[in-house]
């Protein structure tokens, strides 16, 4: 058998993630080409992360150059399969103890859009951007993500094809809707067997009957939003909304909440915030029924509008009748709110990882390069995680003149060797949260530069660094669980 062509490393640690995946790609071009379009991607640049930008090179002038064309032919007309280069991210992520999912987590889906002018582009239409709030000309697309207080990660994409470009619009049998694409990247993350506490999406889903009668056909368990406006048929003296079932609740005040109980959330910046939660009572749903609403909110008097949750669950209440024999472990008002809080990952931090690394930056037309792009980006991040978790666990180990002085324990010129399984360190994390003061100590400064740590690498820890500060903290030990397996 011919022996591989040696591949030019890539800088200090992505060197061993990048190898990890050499046995995807049939030729040293795509090798190189991963490793190179992955570097790209981590750089920190002034500009969009265009072929150009990737490759260091000038806009319009230099598009052509050898090393833009180089990135150019591995996202367009190489032969690797960017689903393949997905499931080998996942099952290291999945097998690493630091990022390895677990039931007190949840599956979010989220849909995002990106900005795209002309027509030429695959899946560009006119359509609603929920990046910008409003409709414009551009690409949607919908992903799943796990989520715990301490990491988070995408799962799987997939492009909505709008039914304007499609030959007989919405009675196309190519077209599928947002919700229905979303049931698919569900059924592919319970292929791989991920456990999860819920499935947690906003309003756009969880007001979408199709979504959520697929999800309550599986027996699956959700926490989704709900607009203040969702309203039912019932009497006309009834509340007829959630909001309007809520604005019905006893308050008399913090000392006399009535029918509220607090709820304090905890920050990993260190600040607390109080809510307040209810479960509603109105036309179907309550308490002790199948399907309960519950509503949580910074103030039960005046129920603003940017800090108020609707939230639909089938996830029973502790002590209901729907308790005793269902199949869904109970959740109380806390439980709830945690949940859905952790959404969050979604609407505060993705927004780091999308602007820096470059998600919607592509440049390419074809459906598989913007695929193949998509995944890289996510090779990216998922290689930011590892990072942090590697620094995390090596802070842990350093003395405490090493870790005052900013100097790294046992530093050396070589690359730092990434930690795959194995013995646990003192500061790895396996799961809920727990060993996080490695964590706090990387957030009090950025990351010095140092030898075997290419720049790249320092900006994965401050990427992630602002994700974590909004993150919230660890959740009370002993909740149950859901294993999608039974």
């Amino acid at each position: 058998m011919t022996q591989r062509a040696p591949c030019p490393p890539a800088p200090g640690p992505l060197e061993e993630y990048a190898v990890r995946f050499d046995d995807l790609f049939t030729t040293l071009a795509q090798r190189r080409g991963f490793r190179e379009y992955l570097q790209g991607l981590l750089l920190p640049r002034d500009r969009h992360k265009s072929l150009t930008a990737l490759a260091g090179a000038e806009p319009v002038v230099q598009a052509q150059a050898a090393p833009v064309q180089r990135l150019q032919f591995f996202l367009s007309e190489s032969t690797w399969d960017p689903d393949a280069v997905n499931m080998r991210r996942l099952e290291l992520l999945l097998t690493d103890p630091a990022t390895q999912p677990h039931e007190q987590g949840v599956l979010i889906i989220d849909d995002t859009g990106i900005r795209k002018d002309g027509t030429k582009t695959a899946h560009v239409a006119r359509q609603y951007l929920g990046s910008l709030g409003k409709v414009d000309n551009g690409v949607v697309a919908v992903s799943s993500v796990w989520a715990d207080e301490r990491v988070y990660y995408p799962l799987h994409v997939q492009p909505y094809e709008p039914a304007s470009r499609l030959p007989k619009g919405k009675q196309d049998p190519a077209f599928r809707t947002k919700p229905q694409i979303a049931v698919a990247l569900i059924d592919a993350a319970l292929d791989l067997g991920i456990p999860f506490r819920a499935i947690v999406a906003d309003c756009i889903y969880g007001e979408h009957q199709e979504f959520i009668g697929a999800l309550a056909t599986e027996g699956l368990p959700y926490v989704v939003g709900l607009k203040p406006s969702h309203g039912i048929w019932a009497a006309a003296e009834a509340a007829h909304t959630p909001k309007e079932a809520a604005e019905d609740l006893t308050w008399d005040g913090p000392e006399q909440p009535g029918d509220w109980t607090p709820i304090v959330r905890h920050f990993r910046d260190g600040h607390t915030e109080v809510w307040w939660a209810a479960d509603l009572r109105f036309g179907p749903y309550g308490p002790d029924k199948a399907l309960r609403v519950v509503v949580a909110t910074t103030d039960p008097a005046t129920l603003p509008d940017l800090t108020t949750w609707y939230l639909a669950t089938r996830l029973p209440r502790p002590g209901s009748p729907q308790a005793t024999d269902a199949v869904l472990p109970p959740a109380d008002l806390t439980e709830v709110v945690r949940l859905y809080g952790l959404r969050n990952w979604v609407e505060q931090s993705y927004k780091q990882p999308k602007q820096e690394l470059g998600f919607g930056d592509f440049q390419v037309r074809e459906d598989q390069a913007i695929r193949r792009h998509w995944q890289m980006v996510y090779c990216a991040f998922s290689f930011c995680w590892q990072n942090w978790f590697w620094q995390e666990h090596a802070g842990a180990e350093q003395t405490p003149e090493e870790q005052s002085s900013g100097v790294p324990a046992e530093q050396s010129d070589a690359s730092p060797a990434v930690t795959d399984g194995g013995e646990k360190g003192a500061g790895r994390c396996t799961r809920r949260g727990q060993n996080s003061r490695a964590s706090d100590r990387l957030l009090a400064s950025d990351a010095p530069v140092r030898a075997g740590l290419a720049r790249s690498l320092d900006l994965c820890l401050a990427l992630l660094a602002s994700v974590v500060r909004c993150a919230p903290t660890t959740p009370a030990p002993g909740s149950a669980r859901f294993r999608p397996d039974g």
